[in-house]
């Protein structure tokens, strides 16, 4: 098994189509289709389902997709290892975040890492937290600027940025826009707009709600801050929000109102890594550029 087939295998799995995967790489359709079958005549075991329209990975396949991605990038950490031995950063250096993530300017942490490793490429992702946490303990990520993630849920390094309440979000004319906070059991038949499942606000908001033990209904749900706030503004819902979501200049007219009572619900964000043996040295760098307040 070589690590340029693993290579081959995790592109298709990833584009689930041969033709984009040898576009992705540069490599003929042939040869990438001839390495996948050799990996699978290797293992006496089909990696992928095929058909006319679709190719999709096999139990098998999953299995190994998991192992295939720490393996290479245990392999590019050795490289750039042995690179960083030498006064040099090379390679890639893979940032995943979740969408307006307080604590850090990533923008300007990236430019600040740029001007001074130019010959690393940087490449950046934004997704859930769920899937970014995902992205690190696969070695797909070396990094993660994520929220609401827990020490229980999260072994390897979790370094805090921010904590802050969260509020009420509401159109003017709502029945809670005379009051200075609510009482949770009020929240009860409200309908609410929230996030996908796995970020970090709607993970954040889903606890306090389980905490406080109060039913909530989600009866919208977007996939990004901007959708999020129009659809308040419509008066379609209300929304239970990081506090700093109330002041952007989208929120403006809109009512932010606090919660009564000691469970005050909080949204905190983190920057997500390996464990320090594994963490890499883009990795280290951009931690130390943190450090020194580059990203603020």
């Amino acid at each position: 098994m070589e690590l340029r087939q693993l290579e081959h295998f995790v592109a298709v799995a990833e584009e689930q189509h041969f033709t984009r995967a040898a576009e992705r790489l540069a490599v003929s359709q042939s040869g990438l289709s001839a390495s996948v079958r050799a990996l699978e005549q290797e293992l006496r075991t089909p990696l992928f389902s095929r058909t006319t329209r679709s190719v999709r990975l096999t139990e098998a396949g999953r299995a190994l997709l998991v192992e295939a991605e720490r393996t290479l990038a245990g392999a590019r950490a050795a490289k750039d290892a042995v690179d960083a031995v030498r006064g040099l950063l090379r390679g890639t250096l893979s940032v995943g975040v979740e969408q307006c993530v307080p604590g850090v300017h990533l923008p300007r942490l990236l430019a600040a890492f740029h001007r001074r490793h130019p010959l690393m490429e940087i490449r950046l992702r934004q997704e859930g937290t769920t899937s970014l946490v995902d992205g690190v303990a696969g070695g797909r990520l070396d990094a993660a600027f994520a929220a609401t993630v827990s020490s229980v849920e999260w072994r390897g390094e979790l370094h805090p940025l921010a904590r802050e309440s969260m509020v009420v979000l509401c159109a003017p004319g709502h029945r809670f826009t005379a009051a200075d906070r609510v009482a949770w059991d009020e929240l009860t038949g409200e309908s609410f707009i929230d996030f996908h499942p796995d970020w970090g606000p709607r993970r954040a908001a889903d606890g306090a709600f389980a905490e406080a033990r109060v039913r909530r209904t989600v009866g919208l749900e977007v996939n990004d801050v901007h959708s999020l706030l129009e659809l308040v503004h419509e008066g379609l819902g209300i929304a239970l929000v990081p506090h700093h979501f109330s002041r952007k200049p989208e929120a403006r007219g809109l009512r932010a109102v606090g919660l009564e009572g000691p469970r005050q619900p909080c949204y905190e964000s983190a920057v997500v890594l390996p464990a320090a043996r594994a963490m890499s040295p883009g990795a280290r760098e951009l931690m130390a550029l943190l450090q020194r307040g580059e990203g603020v």
